[in-house]
């Protein structure tokens, strides 16, 4: 007996546990969110320096920190830590950006590894355009109108009119980010631009609740100046899908030769055979049985009355 026979059956492999095949990845999700947490933190203390300066700039639209009123004791400082949080995380947001994307490209192809990279710089630039449309075109429009409302004399608080310019601000720089984000779904076949001209209807739908809900006021003009340009982005994003997509190359048609054209075409006559070579073909036929079984029927055979039978009584 062989050495083989007396060794036991190999056991069954145990199917693999779930968290053995999600623990990698966790643990580079919690890396990952670690340096984005070291980055946010050093665009923090960059700013900590800034923020008065920041501070000027924000108050521009309502007139200066002159025009503000601060109550309680912390309200400053509150201020001061609100304005430096959120200008260090726009200042790391490059870095915030690629480290979420390195998390998602090791399952991706090299190809659309290299669109995502690309897109960082891209996507800080769309940010900070929706930022800047903010502060230019709905502060100097929302802001006189809310204080002016019912003509009474209204003195801002600090905290108040800070938290409302950072949050608009910031959710304005994010709906800014649309059109790439819908250019990097199309490069990943995920969204293609006869898909988003079909919805358009819903699209003006989402886009008119998310103006409500960004825009502090609820009057139409500054609802239509934040719906003009999340239109605008829209259909820009449309256009960038359309660009995006892999359009298959058309199949060549095969076409067939054409005959020469001919103004009258002859018909083609019925050649008979003629009645000597009737006769010939059947005294062959008669003399030899095997040749007349290969030989395909003829009709002239009968219309010329040269029937084998025949031609054999008659003899």
């Amino acid at each position: 007996m062989s050495r083989s026979q007396h060794l036991p059956p190999p056991e069954p492999e145990s199917p693999p546990n779930f968290w053995e095949m999600v623990a990698p990845h966790v643990k580079e999700l919690r890396m990952r969110l670690l340096w984005i947490l070291v980055g946010v933190g050093v665009g923090v203390v960059i700013s900590f320096n800034l923020s008065k300066y920041f501070l000027d700039i924000l108050t521009v639209p309502i007139g200066g920190l002159d025009k503000l009123l601060s109550i309680e004791v912390t309200e400053n400082l509150a201020v001061y830590m609100r304005v430096s949080l959120l200008s260090g995380f726009i200042i790391a947001l490059p870095w915030v950006l690629y480290q979420l994307l390195a998390f998602i490209t090791p399952g991706l192809h090299p190809k659309e590894r290299r669109w995502l990279f690309i897109s960082i710089p891209f996507a800080t630039l769309m940010f900070l355009g929706g930022v800047f449309f903010t502060y230019k075109v709905m502060l100097p429009t929302a802001i006189p109108f809310l204080i002016s409302f019912l003509g009474v004399t209204t003195t801002p608080r600090l905290s108040n009119y800070i938290e409302f310019v950072t949050t608009l601000m910031f959710w304005v720089g994010v709906s800014f980010e649309t059109p790439l984000v819908i250019f990097l779904l199309a490069k990943l076949r995920l969204v293609t631009a006869g898909a988003l001209i079909r919805q358009w209807r819903i699209a003006i739908v989402v886009i008119a609740v998310l103006a409500a809900v960004i825009t502090p006021t609820g009057d139409p003009v500054n609802m239509a100046l934040l719906m003009a340009p999340l239109l605008a982005l829209y259909l820009i994003s449309i256009l960038l899908a359309f660009l995006a997509g892999e359009r298959k190359p058309r199949p060549k048609k095969i076409r067939k030769p054409r005959k020469p054209f001919r103004l009258f075409r002859k018909k083609a006559k019925k050649v008979e055979p003629a009645p000597e070579v009737v006769e010939i073909a059947a005294e062959v036929a008669e003399s030899t049985p095997e040749f007349a079984e290969a030989i395909p029927e003829d009709p002239g055979l009968e219309q010329a009355g040269t029937d084998p039978d025949s031609t054999s009584s008659d003899r």
